[in-house]
Formats: structure tokens, C-alpha cells, sequence
């Protein structure tokens, strides 16, 4: 157990990486309703920050929000990444705990 506690700085991380994900579905989406001129943010952008450890955040940013709800390839990429994430996270953990 004591090796797990020494990924804080990981759980850390991606607890930060989270939040600023839903941030910036959260101001795409605002973005995107207001029609002010304001520069969007890509989807590329959008996708590549769940996969790079914010996909709680996406996937909260797209249900939430309402946003990129109606996309096929979220619908597809975001749960995607969070399957991804769990399992390399779970066999991290397994790993530190001696299972393999």
C-alpha cells in the first residue's frame, strides 16, 4: 500500500488535468452559444486532453454541458479513453501491489 501512496503525485495530476478539461468544454460550449466571433476551441484539442489523462473531464464536460454530444467520433474516442485510463491505471496499482 505504501508504494500506491506514493503515486500522489499522479492521482494529483490527473485530478488536475480533469478539471481543466471540463474547463475548456465548458468554455467551448459557452463559446459556441454565444456566436461572439470568439475562436473555438478544436476538437482535435478536445480529444487529445482526454486522452491525455482528462477523460473523466470530457466525459463529464459532455454530459454536463450538452457538448459534442451529437459527434460520432466523441461518442466514440471519449469512453474510449477512459477504458484506456482505467485499464493502465489498474495495472499500474496491480503491478505495485505484486499481482504480476
Amino acid at each position: 500500500m505504501e508504494s500506491i501512496a506514493k503515486l500522489w503525485w499522479l492521482f494529483a495530476a490527473l485530478g488536475a488535468m480533469n478539471l481543466i478539461t471540463f474547463a475548456v468544454y465548458a468554455y467551448d460550449k459557452h463559446i459556441a452559444q454565444s456566436r461572439k466571433g470568439k475562436r473555438r476551441v478544436p476538437e482535435r484539442t478536445l480529444l487529445l486532453l482526454s486522452f491525455l489523462g482528462g477523460c473523466i473531464g470530457a466525459a463529464l464536460g459532455m454530459v454536463l454541458c450538452r457538448h459534442k454530444t451529437k459527434h460520432a467520433k466523441f461518442l466514440i474516442l471519449v469512453p474510449l479513453s477512459v477504458i484506456l485510463w482505467a485499464c493502465a491505471l489498474g495495472a499500474l496499482i496491480a503491478h505495485l501491489l505484486g499481482a504480476f
